[in-house]
Parts: C-alpha cells; sequence; structure tokens
C-alpha cells in the first residue's frame, strides 16, 4: 500500500505512475488519544453503553408486544370485554343506588314518625300544663305505662354499704389523731 499506481486504460500503456507517500505511518497518537479517554472516561462508556442496550432491547419488546397485541381478532374479543365489564359495573352501581334510595325512605320514615312522636308529647305536656298538672309527672306516667306494659321491675334489697359507717375522710389514714405537727417557733436549743 506505499506504492499506489494508477493506469490508464483507455490508452493501453502506462502514462503515468502516481506515488502518495502516507502522512502519518503509524498510529501511535491515534491510540495514545484512545488508551486516554478510555482510562479517564470508561467506567461512564461502560454504563453509558450497558444503559443504551437495555434501553434498545425495552423499547424493542415493548414494539413487538404493541404489534403482536394490535390484530384485530385480539382487539374485538378486548372490547367485547371491555363493554361486558362495564356494563357489569353499571348494573352493580344501579343495585347499590337502588338499596340506597331503600334506605333513605325507610330512614326518612322513621324521622317522620320521630318528629310526629315529639309533637304529640309536646302538645300533651302543653295540655298538662293547661290542667294544672306538672309535665314531670306525665312523663312519670308514661314511662311508667311503658315499662309496665314491657316488665316488672324489682326493687333491690340486698343493698350493702360502700364504706363502714365509721368511716372520716378528713380523720386522716391512722383514725381520729394526727401524726404530724409542725415544729416550734424561735432558734433551736439543740447545740
Amino acid at each position: 500500500m506505499d506504492d499506489v499506481e494508477i493506469t490508464d486504460v483507455d490508452d493501453g500503456d502506462v502514462a503515468q505512475v502516481e506515488t502518495a507517500p502516507l502522512q502519518n505511518k503509524d498510529l501511535t497518537s491515534v491510540s495514545l488519544i484512545v488508551g486516554e479517554l478510555l482510562s479517564l472516561y470508561g467506567w461512564h462508556l461502560l454504563v453509558v453503553t450497558v444503559l443504551v442496550y437495555l434501553l434498545i432491547q425495552y423499547l424493542s419488546k415493548r414494539r413487538s408486544s404493541q404489534s403482536s397485541g394490535s390484530s384485530p381478532t385480539e382487539t374485538a374479543q378486548d372490547r367485547a370485554l371491555v363493554e361486558r365489564n362495564q356494563e357489569a359495573m353499571e348494573a352493580a352501581r344501579r343495585k347499590m343506588q337502588e338499596e340506597l334510595d331503600a334506605k333513605a325512605a325507610i330512614f326518612k320514615e322513621k324521622q317522620k314518625q320521630q318528629e310526629e312522636e315529639k309533637r304529640r308529647q309536646k302538645i300533651e305536656m302543653w295540655e298538662s300544663i293547661q290542667e294544672g298538672r306538672s309535665y314531670k309527672g306525665v312523663a312519670k306516667q308514661t314511662t311508667e305505662e311503658a315499662s309496665s306494659s314491657t316488665t316488672v321491675l324489682k326493687p333491690k334489697t340486698d343493698k350493702r354499704p360502700l364504706r363502714s359507717a365509721d368511716y372520716n375522710p378528713l380523720a386522716g389514714p391512722g383514725g381520729g389523731s394526727c401524726s404530724w405537727r409542725p415544729g416550734r417557733r424561735g432558734p433551736s436549743s439543740g447545740g
């Protein structure tokens, strides 16, 4: 490769022979530059190369999964499945809403009954006050009637006192004597 001969084919004779010497016969300066770059940034280049490789692998898998998943029969089946799921969810929502509406209607009915009961009790209280009876007497009568109709209450006869009869909390732990007294006033004559 040191000598390059160029011949003209048209003439048939060797017209000219040109030799072009190479300017950089050895590649030592290039190898030194490459070696220096690898020694400085080798690990960085290795990590970047691995990351690029992994990114390419990921993208190729993603592209292959998209291309295989986009066949017309599978998309039709997927659409049908999604449609069935949405219909089932809508039916479940309607059922839950109906149950909630029924519970709300029952709750409103109970609220109306309670308000009616309160209003009736207020009327009875007002009438009892107008007649001169006390409201508490009317309330006791209504509660006694309600309790007597359900169960009969028995008074408790077996009552014990919680403390003995001679207990006095102001007397202290020992009874009636005081165990602490303040010291004398004035200088002490102990020394």
